[in-house]
This record gives structure tokens, C-alpha cells and sequence, in this order.
């Protein structure tokens, strides 16, 4: 019987191929964005699922208030902090204490290929306590977990990294091997590990090399982390918790404020006492991957309505293939009656009936998902920029994932195929026989229907093309906007800095000088981060405005005395600083002026800031810039001439006017001079508004989404316009045969037959345009800077659409209104 199914829906398919061809090229865009989207999504959401009890470990964080309702979340903790919570917390089975370490220079000793024994910049090293490797669990390959980090001066590393180092050797013989770390730390391997990534999973704990953490304190490395310092909270030091069981998260918070009040009580002749505090909380391992208001050592993080909004877009791609199917098939109803009524009188019961007409939806499901998967390559290129690098098509060979594929499969067919089955078992033998297969009301009703699903799948598209434009708007507005600096022609490089150098390294003002010799530059200085950066370094600042003592806190930065030429910057009143090696003068800019209570923002020239031994004097105020992106407000910000803290070179380079490579020289001549100077580092550059730019990389990649759903949105809701419109003229010819005949002109049936069409076009836009004016308001309310939703988009979107559905309706129209009425009549 089933063989019979499947022969019939063959058979059905080949007699209607246009309306086949539309309903698989509706469901396999459909179904291709799902499974993509699918791919990407349980990526995510996979994140640290591997761990053992990983429901029950957390990470300690802290927020730290300062004057002035300022508040900066770190996910790092104090060095003491660790210890303390081991010795006087309650509810703990484990606790583990690891530092994150930069960039380090690898010697290796016994390397098989001696010429290689000298690794430049190795990255993913930790320095860790001994219980580390029993709170994370790792595949031991050879050494344990217990005894390997206890020592000082000892190192584990993952596979791959012994591999790099070592080749294909038996990890047993690893075991003694030394490592020198930056020409200062050697150290013993005591163990190999399996790398916590391995075999697909899905971790932000890509540390290939763990050295135990005794060598911080056995080398006096401490102190660059803050030593014993509980008021130095560095996000470099980590800190996670394994709580017991039956112990609730709130239980172990409930106990940070007696810690603080017994380790860092403020002192009663502190002036600062009781302006700043520090609170702690538990951040659970699986919120790790998605809480931006804390980092993942340096790993990518994901955004969950991000992934919401794909998940969106998959059901809105998959009801508009439905969609299609329904309209397709419940308009076509009339073309199957007598087959249904010859059937039912056979003695076909109207389950067989629904049998059959799903099985025929399934089997064209089954088609659209092959040809989903053909498609789906090209997709996940499409939109490789933002698709997790460990997800590609090869991540398709999976159980998981021909497990989703095929329930996805079956759900669509049901979907698609339910409705229009009951539909066409509900015709009567006798009715169908005597050419009466509608009442004027399930006519209507039918119509009505059709009229609805159409209007629903134009809301979507439309709503999709509102949000695109406005999200392209906003991206505009925010590369444009006058930031307070000259954002063009500017690069930026960073000299070298030694974390373990015993002197400082004054190789960067020999550059310094052999730039302001080339041409093809035209201003350069020294400085720390550019005017606009993800880098900030913020301290609290007192002054005394004449009326009172007020307390900012205050974002600094330093740069040489050309800093400002560079970037084109506008003082408003004082004078630039002088130059220095260590700070003398602040110059600060309008938002801080007021925020200090002056009315008049020039009456804060002369006053000083305050500190612990000195007052530094305000000689200065510049106008206020974004050092950020449009999304956060103009803060407070003080700029010192400190060469002493300034690593990077800032330089603006001569217009290219008629030589298009000037840049490129000018630029070879730059790497030259630093290669000259730091012989074995890589140089590395870049430009400042390719920087600006990258601060709106998520919304770029959302507008790139919008696009291409918006696209596959009216390309699906076209097919199914198409197909509609096909199906109507198919049925009303003869009517548009007499019309013509009694004098109708072709323009007259034209828009006889598009009317309804583009009415409901107009419909749903009228019902898209409020809820596309709700979404995207939220949308822009996280912007500080945002662009208009004006009127044009709007009107854009809805005149596109009408002429859209207007040029598909006339492919079809226009050639039923040309045809000759004597062959429409001829059977008459």
C-alpha cells in the first residue's frame, strides 16, 4: 500500500511540476536555514556540557562600586582571596586558583629538532594551583593530577602542545623534560594531558600549558598580580568553586561580606574609607560562554539573543515554505475532487485518504531536505564570518544531527500537509460528481484562508526589510558620526613590553625619531591607546571645585606632546600639556569639567587634582570625544603627556593625492625601521577607523543576517505569490476570455487579476509597520548615539513590496490578459 502511495505522489508531481518545483524550493531554504542554524545554535549551547558536575562549579567575580555611581564588573579576585575562601568557607568540596599569562617565549630543552626549540609566542599558558585538574576534568596521558602541580617549577602540558614541542614521543618519556619560559623560569614537565577541546567539544578552557602555581611566589612573579593585596582585584586571577552538594549558590555568597570585613576592613583614619566596595557572586560555568559583562580568558563569546534571533529566523523561513504548500495545495483542491469522490465511492476511508496525501507531502519534504543539504555548504559560506570556526558542513555527519534532519522532516510534512489533507477529504462523492464542491461559505472560508496565510508571510518579509534598513542606518550613523578626532589616514603599531624586564626598553623613541624623518608622515607620537579603544584604564580623581571636594571616577589616558596634531584634536580652553616623562599636567575634557559642578566648563582651568602626596594642576579642557562606541555616553576623561607609559606609536600619514602606493611605502619604510630596532618581532599595524569600524562587528554581522533572511523571506513569498496567481488565471480563463470578447481592455484584466494581490500586500504592511516600529525602537534604545527611524524607510518597504509583487503578478498577468479569447472559448 505504501509502494502505491509513493507511486501516486510520482505521479502527481511529474503532472504539476511548476507548483512542485515552488513548494521544494519554499521548504529546502527553509529547511537548509534550520539545519545551519541548528549547527550553530546547539554549538553554543554545548559549551562546558562535558564537564563532570559542571552544575555545580562557578566562578567568583566581583563588582566594585566608586564614587561617582561608577561600577566595573571583573571576573577576577584578589591573590589572597583563594586561600582564605579554602581555609574559611563552608559548602566548598573544591576550590582552584589559576592566573592567566600573556604571550611568553618557549625554550625547549631535548627538542627533536634543536633549530626548533625557540617558540617566539606562545599563547593559552596558565599558571596553576594543584587542585585545578580535580575540579576540571582532563584525560591523563601520562604523570596524575594529585602530585603534578604541587610542586614550584614544574609544567603540564595538553597533547597537542607536547607534540609541538617534543614530536611523536611516548608522552612517558615527556616526563623531565624542561622548558624555559622567557629566558628566566625553567621548568619540568610533570605531565601530559588530552586537550580539553578535543574531539568536537565545545570549551572556552583552551589552556595548553598549565605551570603550577608555586612558581609565582617561588620566582617573585606575585607581585605582578597583586601580591597579597585583597584591594587589587586583577582579572588575570581566576578563581572557581565546586560547591557540595545540597549547597545552594546563595548559601556561599551569603559569606564574601564577612571575608571583605575581616581581611580588607577600611581603616578609621583612610579618608577613603566606606567610597568603595567590593562584591562578590557566583557566575555558574555554562554562563561563562555568554556574559559579556565578564571575560573568557580571551576566548570568543556568544550572544543569546543573538542565537534567539536565528532561531527566529529558522521559523520564519520554515512557516513561509508551509505556507506556500497550504496555499498551494488547498487552491488546487478542485483539480484532485473527482479523483477523492471516485476513491470514497471505491471504498477509500478518509484515513487512508490522509495517508496518502501525507505521504505525498512527505516525500516532497523528503526531496526539499536533499536538497537542503546541497545548498547548505553555501550557506554556511555565506555567512562563515560569524559562524563558530569548530561548525562547518562536515559538522553534519553526526547522530545528533541526522536525528534533528529527520524529526525536522516529518514535523514539516505534518505541518505543510495536515491541513490540506483534511481539506480534501472532506469532499462528498455526491457533490464531487455532480460538479458542486463548494458551499458559498467554505468557499469563502477557504479563500479567506488563503488570504491570511499570504498576508502573513508579506508581514514577516516586511518586518525583516524594516529592521534591515534601520540596522544599515544605524551602522552608517555610527562609522559617520563627528567623533571629536580625525579618524582617517592614522595607523597605529605597539612597540614591544617586557612583563619580566629588569629596565625599560627605550628602543620605541629611536622610532619615534626615525618616523618624523619619513616624508610620507605628517604627525606622529608616542601614546597609549588610540582616542577611541576596547582599552581602558580609569582611576578616581578629586577636586576641589571651590564649593566642595568632588569624587570621579575618570578614565586617563597618555600620550606624547604631538598626540593631539595627530588625531586633530580641539582644545577649547588652557593650554596643551609640556612634554614629560612622568605626569605633571591634566588636561580634561568638557564632560568632566561639569561633572565637577563648574557651569562655566573653562572655570576648572587651574584647579588641581588631588591625590595621596600632590596635586597635579588642570592647565587644560578638550572637547569632548567618544572613546567608545556610539553605544555608551561621553564619560569623564583626563589625558596626560606621559612618555614613560606610552608603548604605541600613533602617526598620520600625507593624503595620497596622485600616487596610489604612497601609503604602501611609507608603510614599508615603517617596517623596515621597526625590524631594524626589534629584530625578532613580528610587525603588525593598524589603521584607526578600520579599528572604529570593528567596534560595530555584531551589528554589521546582524544587518549581513537580516539581509539574507529578509532576501530568502521575499524570494519564498514570491514563489508562493507566483504560484497563487498561476493558479488563478489557470482557472479563470474563460472568464478573461469573455471579458475580452464584451471589450475589456488588457491593462482592464490586469489589473482585474492584481487587485486582490496587492491588496493584501498593503495590508500587511499596514500591520508589519507598528510592530517593525516597536522592535527596532527597543533595538536602538541600547545605542547612546542613535540614529532617526525616519519616515522614508518606511515608505521604502512599502512601496518595494507593491512593486515587488506587482512586477511577479505581471510575469503571469499580463500574458492571460494577451491571450487570444478564442482559444480560452474554443470548448465552449
Amino acid at each position: 500500500m505504501f509502494k502505491n502511495y509513493i507511486t501516486i505522489a510520482f505521479r502527481k508531481f511529474s503532472r504539476n511540476k511548476i507548483f512542485s518545483l515552488i513548494n521544494i524550493l519554499g521548504l529546502s531554504i527553509g529547511i537548509s536555514a534550520s539545519l545551519v542554524i541548528y549547527l550553530v545554535v546547539q554549538h553554543e549551547f554545548n559549551y562546558e556540557k562535558f564537564q563532570k558536575d559542571g552544575d555545580r562549579i562557578y566562578r567568583v567575580v566581583s563588582v566594585i562600586s566608586f564614587p561617582g555611581d561608577a561600577v566595573f564588573k571583573n571576573s577576577g579576585v584578589p591573590m589572597p582571596m583563594p586561600v582564605a575562601l579554602r581555609n574559611e568557607f563552608t559548602g566548598l568540596e573544591l576550590t582552584t586558583h589559576f592566573v592567566t599569562s600573556g604571550e611568553q617565549k618557549v625554550r625547549v630543552s631535548g627538542a627533536i629538532d634543536p633549530s626548533a626549540a625557540v617558540f617566539k609566542k606562545q599563547e593559552n599558558i596558565i599558571y596553576a594551583d594543584q587542585f585545578y585538574f580535580s575540579v576540571f576534568d582532563y584525560e591523563w596521558l601520562a604523570g596524575s593530577k594529585q602530585v603534578a602541580l604541587k610542586e614550584p617549577l614544574t609544567v603540564v602540558l595538553t597533547e597537542s602542545r607536547a607534540k609541538a614541542y617534543f614530536g611523536d614521543r611516548n608522552p612517558a618519556d615527556i616526563i623531565g623534560q624542561k622548558l624555559t619560559y622567557n629566558d628566566t623560569i625553567t621548568v619540568s614537565v610533570s605531565g601530559i594531558v588530552k586537550d580539553l577541546d578535543a574531539h568536537g567539544r565545545a570549551t572556552d578552557f583552551k589552556f595548553k600549558e598549565f605551570i603550577s602555581m608555586g612558581t609565582i611566589t617561588h620566582t617573585g612573579l606575585k607581585d605582578h598580580y597583586g601580591g597579597d593585596e585583597w584591594g587589587n582585584v586583577n582579572s588575570d586571577s581566576q578563581l572557581f568553586v565546586k560547591l557540595s552538594k545540597n549547597t545552594t549558590k546563595a548559601q556561599v555568597e551569603a559569606q564574601f561580606p564577612g571575608l571583605w570585613k575581616k581581611y580588607n576592613a577600611p581603616k578609621k583614619d583612610d579618608e577613603d574609607a566606606g567610597k568603595y566596595s567590593t562584591v562578590n557572586s557566583l557566575q555558574p560555568l555554562r554562563d561563562l560562554h555568554f556574559n559579556s559583562d565578564y571575560d573568557t580568558f580571551g576566548s570568543r563569546q556568544a550572544h543569546k539573543q543573538t542565537l534567539y534571533g536565528l532561531l527566529a529566523v529558522a521559523a520564519f523561513l520554515l512557516l513561509l515554505g508551509c505556507i506556500n504548500f497550504i496555499n498551494l495545495t488547498t487552491a488546487q483542491s478542485a483539480l484532485r475532487a473527482k479523483e477523492i469522490g471516485i476513491r470514497k465511492t471505491a471504498g477509500s476511508s478518509k484515513k487512508q485518504l490522509i495517508i496518502q496525501f501525507l505521504s505525498e507531502t512527505f516525500v516532497l519534504t523528503l526531496f526539499a531536505t536533499i536538497v537542503s543539504l546541497a545548498i547548505s555548504p553555501w550557506l554556511l559560506h555565506i555567512f562563515g564570518d560569524f559562524i563558530p570556526p569548530e561548525v562547518g558542513f562536515f559538522s553534519i555527519n553526526q547522530p545528533h544531527v541526522w536525528l534533528f534532519l529527520g524529526l525536522l522532516t516529518v514535523v514539516v510534512a505534518c505541518l505543510a500537509g495536515f491541513y490540506p489533507a483534511l481539506v480534501l477529504t472532506r469532499f462528498q462523492p455526491v457533490n464531487v460528481l455532480k460538479s458542486q464542491l463548494y458551499s458559498g461559505s467554505s468557499r469563502r472560508s477557504k479563500a479567506w484562508l488563503r488570504k491570511t496565510l499570504t498576508i502573513t508571510q508579506f508581514v514577516i518579509a516586511q518586518f525583516l526589510i524594516i529592521a534591515t534598513l534601520i540596522v544599515s542606518k544605524q551602522i552608517h550613523y555610527s562609522l559617520n558620526k563627528d567623533m571629536g578626532y580625525k579618524k582617517d589616514a592614522i595607523v597605529t603599531i605597539n612597540t614591544p613590553w617586557d612583563f619580566y624586564a629588569a629596565k625599560e626598553d627605550r628602543r620605541r623613541f629611536a622610532l619615534l625619531e626615525i618616523l618624523r624623518s619619513i616624508t610620507d608622515i605628517e604627525n606622529v607620537s608616542l601614546g597609549s591607546s588610540a582616542p577611541a579603544s576596547n582599552n581602558t584604564s580609569s582611576t578616581t580623581m578629586k577636586v576641589n571645585n571651590g564649593k566642595e571636594l568632588v569624587e570621579k571616577m575618570v578614565e586617563v589616558k597618555h600620550g606624547g606632546k604631538d598626540f593631539f596634531d595627530v588625531y586633530n584634536m580641539k582644545l577649547k580652553y588652557g593650554q596643551w600639556p609640556q612634554v614629560s616623562d612622568t605626569v605633571k599636567e591634566y588636561i580634561i575634557n568638557e564632560t568632566f569639567a561639569r561633572e565637577l559642578g563648574f557651569s562655566k566648563t573653562e572655570e576648572a582651568v587651574g584647579h588641581f587634582v588631588e591625590g595621596h602626596s600632590k596635586k597635579i594642576p588642570i592647565i587644560g579642557i578638550v572637547a569632548d570625544f567618544n572613546t567608545k562606541s556610539t553605544h555608551s555616553r561621553i564619560g569623564p576623561l583626563a589625558f596626560a603627556v606621559a612618555e614613560k607609559s606610552s608603548y604605541s606609536l600613533h602617526f598620520s600619514l600625507r593624503p595620497r593625492g596622485n600616487d596610489p602606493n604612497r601609503w604602501k611605502n611609507a608603510l614599508a619604510k615603517v617596517e623596515g625601521s621597526f625590524k631594524g630596532l626589534y629584530p625578532d618581532e613580528d610587525f603588525n599595524y593598524q589603521f584607526f577607523d578600520a579599528s572604529i569600524a570593528s567596534f560595530y562587528k555584531a551589528e554589521k554581522d546582524i544587518s549581513r543576517l537580516l539581509q539574507w533572511a529578509a532576501g530568502l523571506c521575499i524570494f519564498i513569498s514570491c514563489l508562493g505569490l507566483l504560484g497563487l496567481v498561476m493558479y488563478i488565471t489557470n482557472t479563470r480563463t474563460k472568464e478573461i476570455g469573455v471579458r475580452k470578447v464584451l471589450g475589456a481592455s488588457s491593462s482592464q484584466i490586469v489589473a482585474l487579476l492584481s487587485k486582490d494581490f496587492v491588496a493584501l500586500v498593503m495590508i500587511a504592511f499596514v500591520i508589519a509597520l507598528p510592530l517593525a516600529w516597536m522592535a527596532m525602537d527597543h533595538w536602538l534604545q541600547d545605542f547612546a548615539y542613535r540614529t532617526a527611524m525616519s519616515w522614508w524607510i518606511f515608505a521604502i518597504t512599502g512601496a518595494g513590496m507593491i512593486l515587488i509583487a506587482v512586477l511577479i503578478l505581471g510575469i503571469r498577468t499580463v500574458r492571460a490578459a494577451l491571450e487570444n479569447p478564442v482559444r480560452s472559448l474554443r470548448s465552449e
